[in-house]
């Protein structure tokens, strides 16, 4: 805005397309490199290359009322990771929102290979929406055309985690289970306990239920190692049933083999429980897993040769959770002012290899969809 010298503002006025797409090109000329290098609207029915104009209607009901789902998969070296597991927990999300996606899902499957593709992104990952709509700003979609599908590739260097976290536990109520079972796009409690966790120096928050019992992360499972060796995962009833974890259930067998793990199952948490722990951590798509070494003011495990340590090359490692806590597509940008403590020194043993298996996994397992590339 311009002062008219009489200390009022003007606002300028846009009447042409050209002038509002002029605008936007000088707000993306000063960024070095592009963090979003294609998004798919089947509001223009097309990928876009052009951030300049990668934007969503102001009457999408996503936008206003919420109303939308999400969901998301890795891309490493070209390669989509577990992108039908996601996928198909992304329409079982939108029929529990009442969306009916406008293509069937092997479409949507394509375009967000196709779109990969055209990014010419190997490394990152990709975000994906289901809306009702636009179509005006009432609470009913009754009146929107058709539910809209926009997907994006982030590209961004995403490496494994080996350094330890301090969480806190949150005082944010934890959505209900109609909701928080499902990957919708209302995470205004997500952000309000990672806000809160960052303002007490800490990384993120841990959500306990109404019952007591240890529920999950800002966006993430949680999972323990218990002093009897066993891995520990809180039930699935309230809280999203995460792809990874599942994942890290099925490969974690290959621990006990090893005599690493005795055991693997759900189990109900008290904290005082789950802080007598032996290991603790964040279990993620873009982590895949992250030590929690230090919860509220308890060392977990022994506590030996812990220091706190602020360092911005860790910091890189924070952003792989927030960047799925913030539902935003400035989020790295966004994200840079922030600093997080980390904890530097003995990371247990088990949790290491866990994150190991994972990674290895996300490299070179079978879940891996190849992005034909031209």
């Amino acid at each position: 805005m311009e002062d008219d010298g009489s200390g009022h503002h003007r606002v300028p006025v846009y009447s042409t397309a050209t002038e509002v797409v002029e605008k936007l090109k000088e707000k993306w000329s000063s960024v070095k490199k592009q963090p979003y290098p294609a998004m798919y609207s089947s509001v223009f029915g097309g990928i876009i290359l052009d951030p300049t104009v990668m934007v969503i209607p102001i009457d999408d009901h996503m936008v206003h009322r919420g109303h939308g789902v999400f969901d998301t998969a890795m891309l490493l070296d070209g390669y989509l990771y577990e992108l039908d597991v996601h996928l198909d927990r992304f329409l079982r999300s939108a029929s529990k929102a009442k969306i009916t996606s406008p293509f069937p899902r092997e479409t949507l499957r394509s375009i967000l290979i196709q779109m990969t593709a055209a990014s010419k992104c190997k490394r990152g990952s990709i975000r994906y929406w289901l809306s009702a709509g636009p179509g005006n700003f009432l609470l009913s979609p009754a009146d929107c055309p058709e539910a809209a599908f926009y997907a994006v590739v982030i590209d961004f260097d995403y490496s494994q985690c080996k350094e330890g976290v301090q969480v806190i536990t949150s005082t944010i109520p934890m959505k209900p289970p109609l909701f928080a079972t499902s990957k919708n796009v209302n995470y205004l409690p997500n952000v309000l306990s990672v806000m809160e966790a960052e303002e007490k120096g800490a990384f993120a928050s841990i959500w306990v239920d109404d019952q007591g019992y240890i529920a999950e992360g800002p966006n993430v499972n949680v999972a323990f190692i218990s002093k009897g060796k066993e891995l520990l995962l809180p039930p699935f009833d309230k809280i999203l049933s995460g792809c990874t974890v599942k994942r890290l259930v099925a490969l974690a067998p290959k621990l006990i083999e090893k005599g690493l793990l005795k055991a693997i199952r759900t189990a109900h948490m008290t904290i005082d429980q789950a802080k007598d722990s032996d290991e603790m951590m964040f279990v993620g798509s873009g982590l895949p897993v992250l030590p929690i070494v230090q919860w509220d003011d308890q060392l977990i495990g022994d506590g030996s040769n812990y220091s706190l340590v602020a360092d911005n090359t860790r910091f890189l490692v924070a952003t792989l959770l927030c960047s799925y806590v913030f539902s935003c597509l400035c989020q790295e940008k966004f994200l840079c002012s922030y600093v997080f403590m980390f904890m530097s020194g003995k990371v247990g043993e088990a949790t290491l290899a866990l994150s190991d298996l994972l990674w290895e996994d996300m490299i070179a397992g079978p879940l891996r969809i190849r992005v034909p590339y031209t």
